[in-house]
Protein backbone atom coordinates (compact mmCIF):
# COMPACT_ATOMS: atom_id res chain seq x y z
CA UNK A 1 0.00 0.00 0.00
CA UNK A 2 1.07 3.51 -0.13
CA UNK A 3 -0.08 6.68 1.22
CA UNK A 4 -1.60 9.82 -0.21
CA UNK A 5 0.99 13.00 -0.28
CA UNK A 6 -2.45 15.31 -1.46
CA UNK A 7 -2.76 17.57 0.73
CA UNK A 8 -5.17 15.67 3.16
CA UNK A 9 -2.35 13.26 4.26
CA UNK A 10 -2.08 11.93 7.06
CA UNK A 11 1.48 13.11 7.82
CA UNK A 12 1.11 16.06 10.27
CA UNK A 13 3.39 19.11 10.94
CA UNK A 14 1.95 19.61 14.36
CA UNK A 15 0.87 16.68 16.71
CA UNK A 16 -1.81 17.24 19.58
CA UNK A 17 -0.15 16.89 22.99
CA UNK A 18 -3.41 18.53 24.98
CA UNK A 19 -6.26 16.60 25.95
CA UNK A 20 -9.21 16.95 23.22
CA UNK A 21 -12.83 17.16 23.70
CA UNK A 22 -14.70 14.23 22.17
CA UNK A 23 -19.17 14.12 22.78
CA UNK A 24 -20.42 11.94 25.86
CA UNK A 25 -22.19 8.71 24.92
CA UNK A 26 -25.32 10.36 26.34
CA UNK A 27 -24.56 13.68 24.60
CA UNK A 28 -24.22 15.77 28.41
CA UNK A 29 -21.08 16.18 29.25
CA UNK A 30 -17.93 16.37 26.76
CA UNK A 31 -15.72 13.39 27.40
CA UNK A 32 -11.58 14.64 27.43
CA UNK A 33 -9.49 12.22 24.76
CA UNK A 34 -6.29 11.97 26.43
CA UNK A 35 -3.47 12.23 23.56
CA UNK A 36 -0.47 9.94 24.02
CA UNK A 37 2.88 11.18 22.04
CA UNK A 38 4.26 7.43 21.03
CA UNK A 39 6.83 5.86 18.65
CA UNK A 40 6.12 2.82 18.33
CA UNK A 41 3.67 0.17 19.76
CA UNK A 42 1.98 -3.45 19.41
CA UNK A 43 -1.38 -5.09 20.05
CA UNK A 44 -2.86 -8.03 20.32
CA UNK A 45 -4.44 -8.21 17.34
CA UNK A 46 -1.37 -8.22 15.71
CA UNK A 47 -1.25 -4.86 14.24
CA UNK A 48 2.45 -2.92 14.62
CA UNK A 49 2.27 0.97 14.81
CA UNK A 50 5.47 2.71 14.27
CA UNK A 51 6.24 6.59 13.53
CA UNK A 52 7.68 8.03 10.12
CA UNK A 53 9.63 11.23 9.44
CA UNK A 54 10.03 13.13 6.70
CA UNK A 55 12.77 15.55 7.76
CA UNK A 56 12.42 17.55 3.94
CA UNK A 57 8.83 18.12 4.66
CA UNK A 58 9.02 18.56 8.30
CA UNK A 59 6.39 15.98 8.85
CA UNK A 60 5.90 13.01 11.24
CA UNK A 61 2.92 10.41 11.34
CA UNK A 62 2.02 6.51 12.12
CA UNK A 63 2.57 3.61 9.47
CA UNK A 64 0.13 0.81 10.49
CA UNK A 65 0.91 -2.84 10.11
CA UNK A 66 -2.17 -5.59 9.49
CA UNK A 67 -2.58 -8.41 7.83
CA UNK A 68 0.51 -7.75 5.66
CA UNK A 69 -0.58 -4.67 4.53
CA UNK A 70 0.21 -1.06 5.95
CA UNK A 71 -1.57 2.03 5.83
CA UNK A 72 -0.68 6.03 7.31
CA UNK A 73 -2.32 7.68 9.89
CA UNK A 74 -1.73 11.15 11.27
CA UNK A 75 -3.22 9.23 14.63
CA UNK A 76 -4.32 6.21 16.14
CA UNK A 77 -7.13 5.86 18.14
CA UNK A 78 -6.06 3.15 21.19
CA UNK A 79 -9.73 3.07 23.06
CA UNK A 80 -12.53 5.79 23.56
CA UNK A 81 -10.48 7.94 25.51
CA UNK A 82 -6.74 7.37 24.89
CA UNK A 83 -5.29 8.69 20.94
CA UNK A 84 -1.78 7.65 20.49
CA UNK A 85 -0.06 10.51 18.56
CA UNK A 86 3.44 10.93 16.72
CA UNK A 87 5.86 13.14 18.35
CA UNK A 88 6.22 16.29 16.81
CA UNK A 89 9.07 17.11 13.86
CA UNK A 90 9.56 20.47 15.44
CA UNK A 91 11.18 18.00 19.10
CA UNK A 92 14.36 18.90 19.73
CA UNK A 93 15.60 14.78 19.51
CA UNK A 94 13.68 14.64 15.92
CA UNK A 95 15.03 18.14 14.54
CA UNK A 96 18.64 17.67 15.48
CA UNK A 97 18.73 13.62 14.42
CA UNK A 98 19.42 12.91 17.71
CA UNK A 99 16.80 10.33 16.98
CA UNK A 100 16.07 9.03 13.65
CA UNK A 101 13.34 7.30 11.73
CA UNK A 102 12.26 5.88 8.68
CA UNK A 103 10.06 7.82 6.20
CA UNK A 104 7.82 4.89 4.95
CA UNK A 105 7.89 1.09 4.36
CA UNK A 106 10.01 0.42 1.18
CA UNK A 107 10.11 -3.10 -0.85
CA UNK A 108 13.40 -5.22 -0.10
CA UNK A 109 13.25 -8.10 -2.08
CA UNK A 110 14.48 -10.94 -0.50
CA UNK A 111 16.45 -11.08 3.08
CA UNK A 112 19.37 -12.09 1.20
CA UNK A 113 19.54 -9.01 -0.50
CA UNK A 114 18.82 -6.64 2.17
CA UNK A 115 21.44 -7.92 4.42
CA UNK A 116 23.62 -7.66 0.98
CA UNK A 117 22.45 -3.47 1.02
CA UNK A 118 23.31 -3.22 4.46
CA UNK A 119 26.74 -4.80 4.63
CA UNK A 120 27.87 -2.97 1.25
CA UNK A 121 26.96 0.35 2.89
CA UNK A 122 28.98 -0.75 5.82
CA UNK A 123 31.64 -1.53 3.48
CA UNK A 124 31.70 1.62 1.44
CA UNK A 125 32.01 4.03 4.98
CA UNK A 126 34.12 2.24 8.00
CA UNK A 127 37.13 0.14 7.53
CA UNK A 128 36.20 -3.43 9.52
CA UNK A 129 37.83 -7.28 9.39
CA UNK A 130 35.05 -9.07 7.26
CA UNK A 131 33.84 -11.10 9.63
CA UNK A 132 32.79 -7.95 11.99
CA UNK A 133 31.25 -6.04 9.28
CA UNK A 134 29.03 -9.43 8.40
CA UNK A 135 28.60 -9.56 12.68
CA UNK A 136 27.52 -5.90 12.68
CA UNK A 137 25.09 -6.20 9.54
CA UNK A 138 22.82 -8.98 11.16
CA UNK A 139 23.54 -6.91 14.46
CA UNK A 140 21.53 -3.89 12.45
CA UNK A 141 18.74 -6.47 11.75
CA UNK A 142 18.47 -8.02 15.03
CA UNK A 143 17.81 -4.76 15.96
CA UNK A 144 14.83 -3.94 14.49
CA UNK A 145 13.16 -7.00 16.30
CA UNK A 146 14.89 -6.98 19.27
CA UNK A 147 11.87 -6.79 21.33
CA UNK A 148 10.97 -10.55 20.42
CA UNK A 149 13.81 -11.78 22.65
CA UNK A 150 14.59 -11.71 26.18
CA UNK A 151 18.10 -11.34 25.99
CA UNK A 152 20.71 -9.31 23.52
CA UNK A 153 24.91 -8.65 23.00
CA UNK A 154 25.96 -5.22 22.85
CA UNK A 155 28.17 -4.68 19.88
CA UNK A 156 31.62 -2.41 20.59
CA UNK A 157 34.38 -0.73 18.99
CA UNK A 158 37.67 -0.72 21.14
CA UNK A 159 40.66 2.04 20.07
CA UNK A 160 42.45 4.99 20.34
CA UNK A 161 41.66 8.52 19.25
CA UNK A 162 41.31 8.23 15.12
CA UNK A 163 41.04 4.95 15.10
CA UNK A 164 37.65 5.24 13.57
CA UNK A 165 35.71 4.47 16.57
CA UNK A 166 33.01 7.44 15.85
CA UNK A 167 32.66 6.35 12.15
CA UNK A 168 31.71 3.08 13.09
CA UNK A 169 29.21 4.97 15.65
CA UNK A 170 27.40 6.67 12.62
CA UNK A 171 27.29 4.51 9.95
CA UNK A 172 26.44 1.40 11.96
CA UNK A 173 23.83 3.54 13.80
CA UNK A 174 22.51 5.48 11.33
CA UNK A 175 21.21 1.83 10.33
CA UNK A 176 19.34 0.39 13.49
CA UNK A 177 15.89 0.66 14.66
CA UNK A 178 15.37 4.00 16.47
CA UNK A 179 19.23 5.06 16.76
CA UNK A 180 19.46 7.09 19.72
CA UNK A 181 22.86 9.13 19.22
CA UNK A 182 23.98 10.05 22.71
CA UNK A 183 27.22 11.42 22.38
CA UNK A 184 25.99 15.24 22.41
CA UNK A 185 24.47 14.33 26.00
CA UNK A 186 26.24 16.56 28.76
CA UNK A 187 24.75 14.75 31.56
CA UNK A 188 23.51 11.26 32.00
CA UNK A 189 20.56 12.05 33.20
CA UNK A 190 18.70 12.51 29.68
CA UNK A 191 19.81 9.00 28.47
CA UNK A 192 17.30 7.28 30.91
CA UNK A 193 14.54 9.57 29.69
CA UNK A 194 15.22 8.59 26.11
CA UNK A 195 15.68 4.96 26.66
CA UNK A 196 12.47 5.10 28.35
CA UNK A 197 10.50 7.33 25.83
CA UNK A 198 11.74 5.60 22.21
CA UNK A 199 13.19 2.57 23.63
CA UNK A 200 15.08 2.18 20.30
CA UNK A 201 19.10 1.64 19.88
CA UNK A 202 21.97 3.59 22.04
CA UNK A 203 24.50 4.95 19.94
CA UNK A 204 27.36 5.95 22.66
CA UNK A 205 31.22 6.42 23.36
CA UNK A 206 31.80 5.78 26.46
CA UNK A 207 34.89 8.51 26.46
CA UNK A 208 32.27 11.42 26.54
CA UNK A 209 31.28 10.74 30.22
CA UNK A 210 34.52 10.72 31.77
CA UNK A 211 33.18 11.89 35.69
CA UNK A 212 33.43 8.59 37.64
CA UNK A 213 30.06 9.79 38.65
CA UNK A 214 28.97 9.61 35.14
CA UNK A 215 30.61 6.71 33.82
CA UNK A 216 29.15 4.82 37.06
CA UNK A 217 25.39 5.56 35.41
CA UNK A 218 26.66 5.10 32.02
CA UNK A 219 27.95 1.14 33.41
CA UNK A 220 24.76 0.66 34.93
CA UNK A 221 22.89 1.37 31.74
CA UNK A 222 25.00 -1.13 30.22
CA UNK A 223 24.38 -3.79 33.13
CA UNK A 224 21.02 -3.66 32.86
CA UNK A 225 20.31 -2.83 29.43
CA UNK A 226 21.13 -6.48 27.52
CA UNK A 227 17.92 -8.33 29.83
CA UNK A 228 14.51 -7.70 29.73
CA UNK A 229 12.86 -6.95 32.90
CA UNK A 230 15.86 -5.14 34.73
CA UNK A 231 14.94 -1.11 34.86
CA UNK A 232 16.95 1.56 36.25
CA UNK A 233 15.60 3.03 39.56
CA UNK A 234 15.71 6.59 39.84
CA UNK A 235 14.81 8.94 42.83
CA UNK A 236 12.08 11.18 42.16
CA UNK A 237 9.39 13.11 43.96
CA UNK A 238 6.06 14.28 42.40
CA UNK A 239 4.37 17.17 42.68
CA UNK A 240 2.33 16.45 46.18
CA UNK A 241 5.91 16.13 47.68
CA UNK A 242 5.03 11.48 47.50
CA UNK A 243 8.40 9.73 47.16
CA UNK A 244 7.69 7.72 44.28
CA UNK A 245 11.32 6.38 42.20
CA UNK A 246 10.72 6.04 38.77
CA UNK A 247 11.86 2.75 37.01
CA UNK A 248 13.66 3.74 33.66
CA UNK A 249 13.20 1.08 30.93
CA UNK A 250 16.48 0.37 29.57
CA UNK A 251 16.60 -2.43 27.87
CA UNK A 252 17.51 -2.95 23.81
CA UNK A 253 20.31 -3.03 21.08
CA UNK A 254 23.97 -0.82 22.29
CA UNK A 255 26.28 -0.08 20.26
CA UNK A 256 29.27 1.39 22.41
CA UNK A 257 32.26 2.62 21.39
CA UNK A 258 35.54 2.03 23.98
CA UNK A 259 39.35 3.28 24.31
CA UNK A 260 40.01 0.20 27.34
CA UNK A 261 38.06 -2.88 28.16
CA UNK A 262 35.32 -2.79 30.83
CA UNK A 263 36.76 -3.47 34.82
CA UNK A 264 33.59 -5.31 35.06
CA UNK A 265 34.45 -8.38 33.40
CA UNK A 266 30.59 -9.42 33.42
CA UNK A 267 29.83 -6.62 31.12
CA UNK A 268 33.01 -6.96 29.10
CA UNK A 269 31.33 -11.03 28.39
CA UNK A 270 28.27 -9.19 26.91
CA UNK A 271 30.48 -7.10 23.71
CA UNK A 272 30.88 -8.26 20.67
CA UNK A 273 34.39 -6.53 20.14
CA UNK A 274 36.11 -5.20 17.16
CA UNK A 275 39.87 -3.63 17.71
CA UNK A 276 40.18 -0.67 15.50
CA UNK A 277 42.64 0.80 14.38
CA UNK A 278 45.18 -2.32 13.86
CA UNK A 279 46.14 -1.63 10.16
CA UNK A 280 46.38 0.97 7.65
CA UNK A 281 42.75 2.63 6.30
CA UNK A 282 41.34 1.66 3.30
CA UNK A 283 42.05 3.16 0.80
CA UNK A 284 38.15 3.58 -0.80
CA UNK A 285 37.16 4.70 2.81
CA UNK A 286 35.82 8.05 2.45
CA UNK A 287 37.61 10.37 4.34
CA UNK A 288 34.34 12.83 4.50
CA UNK A 289 31.08 11.66 4.52
CA UNK A 290 28.79 13.05 1.78
CA UNK A 291 25.10 14.11 1.57
CA UNK A 292 24.25 11.28 -0.41
CA UNK A 293 24.83 8.82 3.31
CA UNK A 294 21.93 10.31 4.68
CA UNK A 295 19.81 9.52 1.88
CA UNK A 296 21.21 5.87 1.67
CA UNK A 297 20.70 5.26 5.35
CA UNK A 298 17.11 6.84 5.02
CA UNK A 299 16.69 4.68 2.28
CA UNK A 300 17.46 1.60 4.20
CA UNK A 301 16.19 2.53 6.91
CA UNK A 302 12.72 2.04 5.37
CA UNK A 303 13.50 -1.67 3.89
CA UNK A 304 14.39 -2.26 7.59
CA UNK A 305 10.76 -1.01 8.44
CA UNK A 306 8.99 -3.51 6.24
CA UNK A 307 11.85 -6.18 7.60
CA UNK A 308 10.22 -5.39 10.92
CA UNK A 309 6.39 -5.38 10.30
CA UNK A 310 7.08 -9.02 8.57
CA UNK A 311 9.63 -10.68 10.45
CA UNK A 312 8.76 -9.36 14.73
CA UNK A 313 7.40 -11.80 16.53
CA UNK A 314 8.61 -14.51 13.99
CA UNK A 315 12.36 -15.13 14.96
CA UNK A 316 13.03 -16.64 18.08
CA UNK A 317 15.62 -18.21 20.38
CA UNK A 318 15.48 -22.29 19.96
CA UNK A 319 17.62 -24.90 21.62
CA UNK A 320 19.38 -26.42 18.61
CA UNK A 321 21.14 -22.56 18.74
CA UNK A 322 22.70 -23.15 22.17
CA UNK A 323 26.72 -24.42 21.68
CA UNK A 324 27.30 -26.64 24.42
CA UNK A 325 30.92 -25.74 23.51
CA UNK A 326 30.96 -22.64 25.32
CA UNK A 327 29.78 -21.14 28.63
CA UNK A 328 25.95 -19.93 29.28
CA UNK A 329 26.51 -16.50 29.22
CA UNK A 330 27.86 -16.15 25.59
CA UNK A 331 25.32 -18.64 24.59
CA UNK A 332 23.27 -16.18 26.17
CA UNK A 333 23.93 -13.45 23.71
CA UNK A 334 25.01 -15.36 20.82
CA UNK A 335 21.92 -16.89 20.65
CA UNK A 336 19.62 -13.68 19.78
CA UNK A 337 22.17 -13.10 16.89
CA UNK A 338 22.48 -16.58 16.06
CA UNK A 339 18.31 -16.96 15.19
CA UNK A 340 18.33 -13.83 12.55
CA UNK A 341 20.82 -15.53 10.58
CA UNK A 342 19.53 -18.10 8.15
CA UNK A 343 22.75 -18.73 6.00
CA UNK A 344 24.15 -21.84 7.61
CA UNK A 345 27.83 -20.78 6.81
CA UNK A 346 27.43 -17.06 8.60
CA UNK A 347 25.54 -19.12 11.32
CA UNK A 348 28.80 -21.24 11.42
CA UNK A 349 31.15 -18.11 11.47
CA UNK A 350 29.37 -16.57 14.29
CA UNK A 351 29.50 -19.56 16.24
CA UNK A 352 33.19 -19.80 15.29
CA UNK A 353 33.69 -16.35 16.91
CA UNK A 354 31.29 -17.52 19.49
CA UNK A 355 34.10 -20.33 20.62
CA UNK A 356 36.97 -17.50 20.10
CA UNK A 357 35.24 -15.14 22.74
CA UNK A 358 34.96 -18.51 24.95
CA UNK A 359 38.67 -19.06 24.61
CA UNK A 360 39.70 -15.33 25.10
CA UNK A 361 37.74 -14.85 28.74
CA UNK A 362 39.09 -18.31 30.22
CA UNK A 363 42.72 -17.76 28.91
CA UNK A 364 42.30 -14.17 30.74
CA UNK A 365 40.80 -15.89 33.97
CA UNK A 366 44.11 -18.02 33.65
CA UNK A 367 46.12 -15.28 34.50
CA UNK A 368 43.87 -14.29 37.64
CA UNK A 369 45.54 -15.40 40.99
CA UNK A 370 42.54 -18.19 41.26
CA UNK A 371 43.51 -20.01 38.61
CA UNK A 372 47.33 -19.88 40.14
CA UNK A 373 45.47 -20.96 43.40
CA UNK A 374 43.39 -23.69 41.39
CA UNK A 375 46.92 -25.58 39.71
CA UNK A 376 48.47 -25.62 43.24
CA UNK A 377 45.53 -27.11 44.48
CA UNK A 378 44.97 -29.61 41.18
CA UNK A 379 48.90 -30.33 42.04
CA UNK A 380 48.44 -30.91 45.58
CA UNK A 381 45.23 -33.07 44.94
CA UNK A 382 46.98 -35.51 42.45
CA UNK A 383 49.93 -36.11 45.22
CA UNK A 384 49.91 -37.83 48.61
CA UNK A 385 48.63 -34.51 50.31
CA UNK A 386 45.46 -35.36 48.02
CA UNK A 387 43.31 -37.04 51.09
CA UNK A 388 43.79 -33.63 52.94
CA UNK A 389 44.18 -30.09 51.14
CA UNK A 390 45.08 -27.47 53.96
CA UNK A 391 45.12 -23.55 53.33
CA UNK A 392 48.43 -23.73 55.04
CA UNK A 393 49.94 -26.40 52.39
CA UNK A 394 48.25 -24.52 49.68
CA UNK A 395 49.49 -21.11 51.01
CA UNK A 396 53.02 -22.51 51.34
CA UNK A 397 53.26 -24.06 47.60
CA UNK A 398 52.24 -21.12 46.49
CA UNK A 399 54.64 -18.79 47.88
CA UNK A 400 57.40 -21.33 46.77
CA UNK A 401 56.35 -21.18 42.97
CA UNK A 402 54.57 -17.20 42.67
CA UNK A 403 55.50 -15.60 46.14
CA UNK A 404 58.60 -13.66 43.45
CA UNK A 405 55.49 -12.47 41.52
CA UNK A 406 53.83 -10.49 44.41
CA UNK A 407 54.80 -7.47 46.41
CA UNK A 408 52.64 -8.05 49.23
CA UNK A 409 53.13 -10.93 51.90
CA UNK A 410 51.06 -13.90 50.89
CA UNK A 411 49.28 -15.25 54.09
CA UNK A 412 47.45 -17.92 55.03
CA UNK A 413 44.55 -15.81 55.84
CA UNK A 414 44.68 -14.17 51.70
CA UNK A 415 44.91 -17.33 50.49
CA UNK A 416 41.70 -18.68 52.25
CA UNK A 417 40.27 -15.53 51.28
CA UNK A 418 40.38 -16.48 47.28
CA UNK A 419 39.28 -20.16 48.16
CA UNK A 420 36.09 -19.22 50.24
CA UNK A 421 35.58 -16.13 48.52
CA UNK A 422 36.88 -15.94 44.61
CA UNK A 423 36.56 -19.92 44.52
CA UNK A 424 33.17 -21.08 46.02
CA UNK A 425 34.97 -23.58 48.03
CA UNK A 426 33.71 -24.20 51.36
CA UNK A 427 36.47 -24.49 54.31
CA UNK A 428 36.17 -26.21 58.02
CA UNK A 429 38.90 -26.39 60.51
CA UNK A 430 40.13 -29.88 61.71
CA UNK A 431 42.33 -30.38 63.93
CA UNK A 432 43.73 -26.12 64.14
CA UNK A 433 44.17 -25.96 60.52
CA UNK A 434 41.38 -24.94 57.73
CA UNK A 435 41.03 -27.84 55.14
CA UNK A 436 39.16 -28.24 51.61
CA UNK A 437 36.69 -30.96 52.61
CA UNK A 438 36.40 -34.25 49.58
CA UNK A 439 32.62 -33.07 49.55
CA UNK A 440 34.00 -29.79 47.62
CA UNK A 441 36.52 -31.61 45.35
CA UNK A 442 33.25 -32.45 42.64
CA UNK A 443 33.13 -28.41 41.98
CA UNK A 444 37.12 -28.43 41.14
CA UNK A 445 36.34 -30.15 37.50
CA UNK A 446 34.13 -27.49 36.53
CA UNK A 447 36.57 -24.80 38.39
CA UNK A 448 39.77 -26.47 36.34
CA UNK A 449 37.53 -25.76 32.96
CA UNK A 450 36.47 -22.28 33.86
CA UNK A 451 39.99 -21.14 34.47
CA UNK A 452 41.45 -22.89 31.81
CA UNK A 453 43.34 -25.39 34.28
CA UNK A 454 44.76 -28.68 33.03
CA UNK A 455 47.05 -31.04 34.72
CA UNK A 456 50.31 -31.92 32.73
CA UNK A 457 48.94 -34.85 31.56
CA UNK A 458 45.95 -33.27 29.72
CA UNK A 459 48.64 -30.60 28.08
CA UNK A 460 50.78 -33.76 26.87
CA UNK A 461 48.08 -35.36 25.33
CA UNK A 462 46.58 -31.99 23.26
CA UNK A 463 50.64 -31.65 22.07
CA UNK A 464 50.72 -34.91 20.79
CA UNK A 465 46.71 -34.72 19.31
CA UNK A 466 47.68 -31.57 17.93
CA UNK A 467 50.65 -32.71 16.33
CA UNK A 468 48.52 -35.76 14.97
CA UNK A 469 46.15 -33.34 13.58
CA UNK A 470 49.20 -30.79 11.69
CA UNK A 471 50.67 -33.96 10.00
CA UNK A 472 47.54 -35.57 8.39
CA UNK A 473 46.62 -38.43 10.74
CA UNK A 474 43.39 -39.71 10.11
CA UNK A 475 41.20 -39.38 13.08
CA UNK A 476 38.22 -41.51 13.07
CA UNK A 477 35.13 -40.09 14.61
CA UNK A 478 32.95 -43.21 14.52
CA UNK A 479 29.89 -43.12 12.04
CA UNK A 480 30.80 -39.85 10.62
CA UNK A 481 33.30 -40.36 8.43
CA UNK A 482 37.18 -39.69 8.17
CA UNK A 483 39.02 -36.52 7.33
CA UNK A 484 42.55 -35.42 6.92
Amino acid sequence: MTNDESPSSPFSANTQTAEATLPDKHGTEPAKERCIPTVSATFDDGRILEMVHRPSEKRSAFVIWKNCEWKTESSFSRDARTRLVPYSPNNNLIRNDVVLFPSEPEEYGSEEQLLGEIQAFVHRYVDLSPLFEKTASYYVLLSWVYDGFNELPYLRVRGDPGSGKTRFLLTVGSLCYKPIFASGASTVSPLFRMLDAFRGTLIIDESDFRQSDERAEVVKIFNNGNGRGFPVLRSEVSAKGEFNPHAYWVYGPKIIATRGPFEDRALESRCLTEEMGQQGLRGDVPINLSESYKEEALHLRNKLLLFRFRNLGRRTPTEELVDRMIEPRLNQIFVPLLSIIEDPAAREDLRELARRYNHEMIAERGMDMEAQVLEIIQDLASSSYGNKLTIRDITSSFVERHGADYERKITTKWIGYIVRRKLHLATHKSHGVFVIPMSELPKLDRLYEKYGVSSETDEGENVQEAARLELGVRVDFGDVGDFI
